[in-house]
């Protein structure tokens, strides 16, 4: 029997084939780009799965693809960028899925937030900004900007995904600025602001199963100075006291209520600010990167078998499971120091002196173009290491990145 996938994270086929493997099914990769996925692939055997290569934006292509495969059971959509194509094909093939109407709600922030806002689970709601007002109407926008909003106000793209198109607006001049620039870009979305939340970044990262919700744990995310939001360091799972883990727990079970996400994984990140917890935004997927991966060594529990049996339709065994455990996680998200063509990678040799068990995941190969350093499109690969506590994972994860030089070249013409 055959589970596919639509697509994928970068890091995480491994873990779950070998779930796929003990739950009987046998998983299907549709792919516009096999390439993509060199370091997973790489490193199972030969035939661990089927991968397929078809244009996955071309949806009546993929539902020709999934037709011919051999008892076809479920659908995994685990990436932003192919959301609502999953959708489209569980619903045409009959396949266990969540509603297409959910999805775009969870896919559109400035809905999400507003959603939320008048539940009274966060203390602003959007402000829609045209994509390229004239003189006359940015200033309208400005001063509605500064009684609605106010500053500091974060502008950014209701689609957008890895921290692209946001700008952090710290009063008038610098929103106006924003407004220029992002005239200049393409927006997958709507542009839209929203308040502004000071405090630490957060992810949490859920389960839930007909309306009940279990939180996994809470990773922490470490971005750069301001005005970017650029992520740099995540480490699995933040030791919260107790109460505030109970009280995160209630208040996400009543966030993805008010979305009517009710079934399988989800990203959360949220600030936590003086006045407690406010959304940035929810992804209605495992988390990204090397998240999911982090999350099997530090909970002791492969958790790729439960995006497996979501997809399959049925109630996961990790809503009841008890988790082992295993060590603490942290990664570091290694960006050249210009853009250019990357030529390779320095340090790795030396990870071996150092603890935590460093290792590289990388995301990018020599010869492929860096163009963006300003958010997450920039990073060439992933430095994981482990600790006892996320805090000691982090600091050797921290310690093994600064070993690491990522090297490019400039340009023809740059």
């Amino acid at each position: 029997m055959t589970v596919a996938c639509l697509e994928s994270l970068t890091f995480g086929l491994g873990s779950l084939v070998r779930a796929a493997d003990g739950l009987g099914e046998r998983i299907a990769l549709l792919t516009r780009d096999p390439g993509y996925y060199r370091h997973e692939l790489d490193r199972l055997p030969d035939g661990a799965l089927d991968v397929v290569r078809v244009d996955t934006f071309d949806v009546d292509a993929a539902a020709r693809e999934l037709e011919h495969l051999p008892g076809l059971r479920g659908l995994i959509g685990s990436t932003d960028t192919w959301l609502l194509a999953g959708a489209e094909l569980t619903a045409r093939l009959g396949l266990p899925g969540l509603e297409r109407p959910v999805l775009e709600l969870m896919k559109d922030k400035a809905r999400v937030r507003d959603r939320l806002w008048a539940a009274g689970l966060s203390r602003g709601r959007s402000l829609p900004l045209p994509a390229a007002p004239d003189d006359a109407e940015a200033a309208g926008l400005l001063r509605l900007l500064a009684e609605e909003t106010g500053f500091p106000a974060v502008v950014k793209d209701s689609a957008g995904t890895g921290s692209q198109n946001v700008w952090l607006v710290r009063d008038a001049q610098e929103a106006r600025a924003a407004l220029r620039e992002a005239a200049g870009r393409r927006v997958a979305g709507q542009l839209f602001a929203e308040p502004f939340s000071p405090g630490p970044v957060y992810s949490a990262e859920t389960l839930s199963w007909r309306g009940e919700t279990r939180l996994l744990g809470v990773s922490s995310r470490l971005m750069s100075a301001e005005p970017l939001f650029r992520e740099e360091i995540t480490a699995f799972p933040v030791a919260f006291p107790e109460p505030v883990l109970t009280g995160l727990a209630t208040w996400l079970g009543d966030v993805l209520a008010a979305l009517g996400y009710t079934d399988r994984f989800a990203h959360v990140e949220f600030v936590l600010t003086r006045r407690g917890p406010e959304i940035v935004e929810v992804n209605p997927r495992i988390g990204g990167a090397l998240v999911a991966e982090g999350m099997c060594r530090a909970l002791g529990y492969n958790v790729q078998r439960a995006v497996l049996e979501t997809a399959l339709g049925r109630r996961p065994d990790l809503m009841d499971a008890t988790l082992p455990g295993g060590p603490a996680v942290a990664f570091v998200l290694a960006y050249p120091e210009r853009p250019g063509t990357l030529t390779g990678v320095d340090g790795l040799d030396r990870f071996a002196d150092l603890p935590g068990e460093p290792a590289w995941y990388p995301t990018k190969a020599p010869g492929d173009l860096v163009e963006h350093l300003t958010d997450s499109r920039g990073y060439a690969g992933i430095v994981y290491a482990e600790g006892e506590t996320a805090e000691l994972a982090t600091h050797r994860a921290v310690a093994a990145a600064n070993a690491v030089r990522v090297r490019t070249a400039p340009t023809a013409g740059g």
